[in-house]
C-alpha cells in the first residue's frame, strides 16, 4: 500500500481496567456468537441527507436477523437509530457495538451514552467513526485525543474505531492503539486487484493473513467488521453464489475465538446507494445477506440457526 508499517518488539495496546467487564462480554460473543453489521433498511443517506429510521421497520429488520445473529454492529447513533438498543434488548440480542458516525458530534455521543446507560448488559462498546482517517476527515492523533476524552466520560465501555485494515499498518496509528480496547477493521478481498482471478479459499485466506498481521502490532481483540462479497453487478463477477461460497470458505479458514472473529457484512441491501451522487460503485447497493425486502439470499441457508433465544 506504500504506507509505513508499524514495527514493534511487542504488540501495542493499553489495558483499561474499567472496561474489562464489557470487553469480557464482547469476547464471549466473538467466540460463541455471530455478529452482523447493521444499518436500518429505513435509514437512507443520499447526498449527505439522512432520512429518519422507523422503529417499526427496525423491529422488523432485527426480528428477521435474530435467528442467525445474536450481536450487532451499527454505524450511527442518530436519525432514528436511537431506537435500536431497546428493540435489540427486547429481542434478546447478546451484544451491541454502537457505531458513532461522527465522534466529534456532541449530540450523537450523548445518544450513544444514553443507550449504553439504559442497556448496560447489551451495549459492550462504541465504534467511534467509520473510515474517518481513510476519508481524511480527521487524523490518528485527533481521533486518539477524542477517544481519550470519551473514555473519561464512559469508562466502562470498550472503545474502538473502524478503518480499512491498511490504515492500521501506518506508524501514526500507535497513539490510537493505546486508546482502543479492541480493533475493528474492514478487510475486503474484493477491493484487491487480484480478486476476480482467485478462488474463494484464497480470498478467505487473505482475511486471515491480514488479521494475523494486525495482531503483530495490536495486542487486543480484533474483530473484522466488514468483509464479504456483494451479489451484483454480475458483470463485475459478483453473484449470490459467490457471496455464499466466500463465507463458507472464510468459516473454514478463520476459526473464531475471543481474540479473533469476523462479522457478516452487511445485513440488508441498500438500493438507495444507487441514487447517491457520492457513490460511484454499483456494488455498494448489494452487500446484504438479505435484500431490501428482507428476503434471504442463498448465503443464509449456509448459516445454522443459533440456539434458542434466551
Amino acid at each position: 500500500m506504500g504506507a509505513p508499517v508499524v514495527v514493534l518488539a511487542e504488540p501495542l495496546c493499553n489495558q483499561h481496567a474499567p472496561a474489562t467487564a464489557a470487553l469480557t462480554r464482547l469476547q464471549g460473543v466473538m467466540a460463541h456468537g455471530r455478529f452482523v453489521a447493521y444499518q436500518p433498511t429505513s435509514l437512507q443517506v443520499i447526498d449527505g441527507r439522512p432520512t429518519q429510521a422507523n422503529p417499526g421497520s427496525i423491529r422488523a429488520d432485527l426480528t428477521v436477523l435474530r435467528p442467525r445473529f445474536d450481536a450487532l454492529i451499527t454505524y450511527g447513533a442518530a436519525h432514528g437509530a436511537e431506537a435500536i438498543p431497546a428493540i435489540a434488548a427486547s429481542l434478546h440480542y447478546r451484544a451491541l457495538i454502537i457505531g458513532v458516525w461522527n465522534p466529534f458530534d456532541a449530540a450523537e455521543l450523548s445518544a450513544a451514552s444514553t443507550a449504553a446507560n439504559q442497556f448496560p448488559k447489551l451495549v459492550v462498546g462504541l465504534s467511534l467513526g467509520n473510515e474517518t482517517i481513510f476519508n481524511k476527515q480527521h487524523s490518528f492523533a485527533e481521533l486518539a485525543e477524542v477517544m481519550a476524552k470519551i473514555r473519561a466520560r464512559m469508562p466502562k465501555l470498550a472503545l474502538s474505531t473502524t478503518e480499512p485494515f491498511h490504515m492500521f499498518y501506518q506508524s501514526e496509528s500507535a497513539p490510537l492503539f493505546e486508546q482502543m480496547d479492541f480493533l475493528l477493521a474492514n478487510v475486503h478481498p474484493v477491493f484487491q486487484s487480484w480478486f476476480r482471478g482467485v478462488s474463494d479459499d484464497v480470498a478467505a485466506q487473505f482475511v486471515v493473513n491480514v488479521t494475523t498481521k494486525l495482531a503483530t502490532a495490536y495486542c487486543g481483540p480484533i474483530l473484522v467488521k466488514e468483509t464479504g462479497v456483494p451479489t451484483a453487478p454480475t458483470s463485475e463477477g459478483y453473484t449470490s453464489k459467490r457471496q455464499a461460497s466466500f463465507y463458507q470458505a472464510l468459516s473454514r479458514a478463520f476459526p473464531v475465538s475471543g481474540t479473533r472473529a469476523f462479522a457478516y457484512f452487511s445485513a440488508f441491501d441498500a438500493p438507495w446507494r444507487l441514487a447517491d451522487s457520492k457513490n460511484q460503485a454499483a456494488a455498494e447497493a448489494h452487500w446484504g445477506l438479505y435484500d431490501e425486502h428482507r428476503q434471504p439470499k442463498p448465503v443464509i441457508k449456509t448459516l445454522e440457526k443459533l440456539s434458542a433465544v434466551q
